[in-house]
């Protein structure tokens, strides 16, 4: 079935027209096909409303459909709406954007089980950098984690497929399972000459949120993992457990936090900076002001705050913001290692009743216009974690955390 998939993508880099010839179709305009009936399998999956200006040669399209459909040894196992799919795909693989991504029907169904916060597989974030798929974070007690994976690791071969050139959502699709099933994963990890091969076994996974403790009785620490729909009711409640505390000391623990929600790193950090100060911006193509996006406070504290953001290579999206406006209102140290850089902006388009498209429409710039895409956000004070400190269970990053509030 995965070969039938990629396949299926492959269709769709030769064939980009696709969209284009159903628009065509449209407005009326005769490209000699219209007495195919495939056209009109086409075509009926195509807002008929759209128009836009454009220039191509579709009879490469026809001419591919019609050469795989007599010649591939797979046309037998594959039918016009799948092919529909794969096209769909293709064009938006073709704009060399990771993150642009056409959900067919089983995709789709995947996408919202995992926007809902519960689904069955590994509980990983996966994301392309650098052209390769790579570990974004395990997320916290979550098979990936208990298993060792990092974040960082670049995933080669998933099962006996070759993950070279995957999207992230095929990715996906081949890691999920049904809960108590084994995956394979072949991983390559920075700064080991050989890969190695982690076996994962799938369960339920439910998303985690957030978790407080105090450290030497002194530093009221806020592990944050997961900007979800209901985390800012969470973090505010984990706020007023910081504030009874009666601590003047606060660590915000965003290592391994994938981001999720913008809206909700917009709200949280109102609640630390001063309402209409700029929290991010966001920037469009063709827009010659970006939207900025302003706290709505009420900021809940004075100056007399000492706060620390710990950040690592699993901090991405929102926790970028989130920690890049602290950080240049002056408010926060940031302890650890470089953030993922995850700094763009996906919007989730339904195109059909089953079907939905992400696509990339705005970049993410810090208050004073850091790209996060250009190698996410370095901290104020580097601190490796090692995987012999993860061995010997220890913590070098909160440990340097405690000692900078402590010395303040």
């Amino acid at each position: 079935m995965h070969r039938k998939n990629i396949f299926l993508r492959n269709i769709g880099y030769i064939i980009f027209s696709f969209f284009i010839v159903a628009l065509l179709l449209a407005i009326g305009i005769y490209l000699g096909y219209t007495n195919r009936p495939e056209v009109d399998k086409v075509t009926s999956v195509i807002n008929k409303d759209a128009t836009m200006e454009f220039s191509a040669d579709f009879n490469t399209f026809w001419k591919v459909w019609n050469v795989l459909n007599e010649k591939s040894i797979y046309a037998g196992d594959t039918d016009d709406q799948d092919k529909v799919w794969g096209a769909i795909s293709g064009l938006a693989s073709s704009f060399g954007d990771p993150y642009t991504t056409f959900f067919p029907p089983e995709e789709n169904d995947t996408f919202r089980e995992e926007i809902r916060g519960t689904f069955e597989g590994i509980g990983a974030e996966i994301g392309v950098k650098d052209d390769a798929l790579t570990i974004v974070a395990p997320l916290k007690d979550t098979p990936a984690w208990n298993s060792g994976l990092k974040s960082g690791d670049k995933i080669i071969q998933i099962d006996d497929v070759n993950a070279i050139g995957l999207t992230s959502e095929e990715a996906i699709n081949l890691i999920r399972g049904p809960e108590g099933t084994p995956v394979n994963l072949m991983i390559k990890r920075e700064g080991e000459s050989e890969p190695q091969t982690i076996t994962v076994t799938r369960r339920e996974i439910q998303i985690p949120t957030i978790e407080t403790d105090i450290k030497q009785d002194e530093v009221f620490v806020i592990s944050f993992y997961s900007f979800s729909e209901n985390s800012v009711s969470l973090f505010r409640d984990a706020l007023i457990e910081f504030i009874r505390s009666k601590k003047d000391k606060l660590i915000i623990d965003l290592r391994g936090n994938p981001g999720g929600y913008l809206e909700a790193a917009v709200n949280i950090a109102s609640w630390f900076i001063d309402e209409g100060e700029i929290v991010l911006k966001e920037t469009f193509a063709g827009a010659s002001k970006p939207k900025l996006y302003r706290s709505r406070g009420p900021r809940l504290f004075n100056d007399n705050l000492s706060l620390v953001v710990l950040i690592d290579g699993g901090s991405a999206s929102a926790s970028e913001i989130l920690a890049g406006a602290l950080k240049e209102h002056g408010l926060a140290t940031l302890i650890g290692m470089q953030t993922f850089g995850k700094g763009s902006v996906q919007e989730l388009v339904k195109i059909t009743d089953e079907t939905a498209l992400k696509v990339t429409v705005a970049n993410w710039l810090t208050p004073n216009g850091l790209s996060i895409s250009e190698g996410g956000l370095t901290p104020d004070i580097e601190v490796p974690y090692t995987i012999k400190d993860a061995e010997l269970n220890l913590d070098p990053q909160m440990d340097k955390a405690i000692e900078f509030l402590l010395s303040k």
